[in-house]
């Protein structure tokens, strides 16, 4: 990391920072966490949520305001996702991907037809985005798309299937990575933007999730579906690099609801500590309990610096593919070790559901796998120390 990167590394909060912060962990309390159990029992997709946070600004943070967004920073984002992650992790990768994925990709590479057609209706939170990557037998590995995208001159046909899509049923635009040119590898993949409804176009079953489950994630096959040419993003081949770009940004958004995980988990074991009693005495005179809670604490305000680092990095115009793979790959890891602190803390409470935590503790396993699993960045980390 160069000094430079360290030049003007002050997260004091503005007066609009605090607001959105403030905004958001009021939506989480009042709206989110009265049915955020029978969401994850149920697996029930929060649509009433998912609309009012829109409606709050919350689906186009960084979107400029004149295609429907807020035209905030990314740390603004940061700040909200961590709130509403801090009560519930499945409205939190809804808002993430729309943001991040989806809303980014378009402002940053769209059009200007694409930007007034489609990123207007999702920044504004009218309709939801879906960001259509992963394979069956391409996960991780972007490079080896199956979907293809056969060019008919005036249009594409779009032939494949697409798997692990979040927001995949509730979405109404879709941003698949489909290839072209199978001769030119990674640099014959286009992105294209296809519509629900269109011919051709079916949705899976529901997966059965282990964690954010109220989230919908499917499987979308394209059978023969036909796209406009007008609806390809960029240049002809443009599709990976724009996938990785948008990816980097991704991995923010994930490290910001891992960090809202983990913190919502330690938010509660603190509580619990309070005014659960052994022996006497509250558990949290213990000191086994105290060094529990300082270790957590100490370990989230770290990840916490490293995903506003990424997040000022982002806005700020320096190269963030390092800080945000950094901020990802230690949030998660922090989500997934202090949620199962937060269950140990609370003993037999902690392991049903009516005390949140071990939900938190399901919900923090994704977060080491979407987006790159761990391994996969730490190999982006390594590869900026190396190059």
């Amino acid at each position: 990391m160069s000094l430079k990167n360290l030049e003007g590394l002050n997260f004091q909060l503005s007066e609009e920072h605090i607001a959105v912060k403030d905004a958001a962990r009021d939506f989480a309390q009042n709206d989110l966490l009265p049915g955020v159990i029978e969401r994850d029992i149920h697996v029930k997709f929060p649509k009433e949520e998912a609309k009012k946070m829109g409606e709050l600004g919350f689906m186009g943070m960084m979107v400029d305001a004149k295609y429907g967004g807020s035209g905030m920073d990314t740390l603004s984002y940061v700040l909200a996702m961590e709130e509403i992650c801090k009560v519930d992790a499945s409205a939190g990768v809804i808002m993430s991907v729309n943001n991040s994925l989806v809303c980014y990709g378009l402002a940053a590479y769209g059009s200007e037809e694409q930007k007034v057609r489609f990123l207007t209706p999702l920044a504004s939170g009218q309709v939801i985005g879906a960001f259509c990557l992963s394979e069956p037998e391409a996960g991780s590995d972007a490079t080896s798309q199956r979907t293809t995208a056969e060019d008919k001159g005036d249009h594409y046909l779009l032939n494949g299937t697409k798997n692990w899509i979040t927001n995949g049923d509730s979405s109404s635009i879709c941003l698949v990575m489909a290839q072209t040119n199978p001769e030119l590898k990674h640099k014959g993949i286009n992105c294209l933007i296809v519509e629900k409804g269109t011919p051709g176009f079916a949705i899976g079953n529901k997966e059965d999730k282990m964690g954010i489950r109220a989230s919908d994630t499917h499987s979308l096959m394209f059978s023969d579906v036909k796209v406009p040419k007008e609806n390809r993003i960029g240049a002809e081949g443009f599709g990976f690099k724009f996938a990785m770009s948008t990816l980097n940004g991704g991995r923010i958004g994930i490290a910001a609801q891992a960090l809202g995980i983990a913190a919502g988990a330690f938010d509660l074991s603190v509580k619990y500590a309070k005014e659960r009693k052994t022996f006497g005495k509250p558990i949290a005179e213990h000191q086994a309990i105290q060094f529990k809670l300082a270790e957590m604490r100490t370990k989230i305000e770290a990840a916490r610096w490293m995903v506003y680092k990424a997040a000022r990095d982002k806005d700020s115009g320096n190269d963030y593919v390092e800080s945000a793979a950094m901020a990802k790959y230690y949030a998660s890891e922090v989500a997934m070790w202090a949620t199962t602190e937060a269950v140990q803390i609370h003993g037999g409470y902690g392991y049903v559901r009516e005390f949140h935590v071990e939900r938190m503790m399901r919900d923090a396993k994704i977060t080491q796998i979407y987006e790159g699993t761990t391994e996969i960045q730490k190999m982006v980390i390594a590869r900026e120390i190396l190059k």
